[in-house]
């Protein structure tokens, strides 16, 4: 299936998803997923709906007003994290690597699932999120793949984490930002998930009590300087505002069917942007998780070696917190 991102972020297509497939492996007259279901209610007029859309029009720009007054210091607050290089959605601290350049037309996908449980037993162990281990994984992997290439930065590498703010919507896009510090610069993998936990959970700290728009507004202060790249080339900036994209689309936790067919699993393909030549989207659907590689085809020539870079720091972490599982087989698609 290929879906545009204005329809809808990850956490709604994953939904829309989970609509168009069944529990019951027995159903049958199941329409194709990517079918439109029709809408339309017959009991409502056009007249009906011609009233009422000047009042709730209405009704959303004061509210659009009243929220506006309480952005400036939202924004002035964001600022000043990054400028103290505390957690939130403003980071100054990224490093140049060579994941971060103008990107050319082609690209190269690659993909890996593993046993949710395996994830979910190093963050039970280590008081830590299944995301800061989704986070930690892609550190460890990162690390080893720029030290092979002699490209490693000093400086910890930074990712742009998106964070659903919907409230159950299906379409859309309702998404926040938070700039993680990934810990590459630290040679442990407990470290770097100490790390890593510690800046998101910093970074939440920085979101809560914030209403939705101002979370929106400190997300784009955060992504202005990608936005900015984009419409200069990249010729203004010493420096990226973020190194790669990592998000975390959780999915449904039981078997789905279409037709009688199993789904088996949900591989996920987003978007490198200018600037940004890898991106990692990980879904989850049933017992396990994806990691899906997206990336320029010139800049990261070789996204198989990354995928084993990942399942290397899964032993690491899994070794780091005390536990062992049997070696997975894992699926692969290049």
């Amino acid at each position: 299936m290929k879906m545009h991102h204005a329809l809808a972020d990850g956490v709604g297509a994953m939904r829309l998803l989970r609509r168009a497939l069944s529990s019951d492996p027995d159903e049958t007259g199941m329409p194709a997923p990517w079918a439109a279901p029709d809408t339309s209610d017959p009991q409502r007029s056009v007249v009906g709906t011609a009233i009422e859309m000047p009042s709730t029009a209405m009704r959303a720009a004061r509210g659009v007003i009243s929220e506006a007054f309480g952005l400036v210091p939202t924004v002035i607050g964001t600022v000043n994290r990054a400028v103290h290089d505390r957690g939130g959605s403003l980071s100054l601290a990224a490093p140049q690597t060579i994941l971060n350049v103008p990107i050319a037309g082609s690209r190269r996908f690659a993909a890996r699932a593993w046993r949710l449980e395996r994830l979910r037993m190093v963050a039970k162990e280590s008081d830590s999120t299944l995301n800061d281990v989704v986070l930690a994984m892609c550190s460890g992997a990162l690390r080893a793949f720029l030290a092979e290439r002699d490209s490693l930065p000093d400086e910890s590498l930074v990712a742009m984490v998106p964070v659903a703010l919907r409230n159950g919507k299906d379409s859309g896009n309702d998404l926040g930002v938070l700039m993680c510090s990934l810990g590459t610069d630290r040679p442990e993998a407990a470290q770097r998930l100490a790390g890593v936990r510690a800046s998101m959970s910093d970074g939440k700290k920085s979101m809560s009590g914030m209403s939705t728009v101002s979370r929106l507004a400190a997300s784009a202060v955060g992504v202005a300087p990608l936005a900015l790249g984009v419409l200069t080339g990249n010729r203004v900036l010493s420096r990226p505002g973020f190194n790669v994209i990592i998000s975390n689309v959780p999915g449904p936790d039981t078997p789905l069917h279409w037709n009688g067919a199993r789904v088996d699993a949900v591989y996920p393909l987003s978007v490198p942007l200018d600037g940004q030549a890898l991106n990692i989207t990980c879904t989850s659907t049933d017992d396990r998780i994806a990691f899906g590689l997206t990336a320029c085809r010139r800049t990261v020539p070789d996204l198989g070696t990354l995928l084993d870079h990942l399942d290397a720091e899964l032993v690491a972490l899994e070794h780091a917190v005390g536990i062992s599982f049997e070696v997975d087989v894992a699926e692969v698609g290049v």
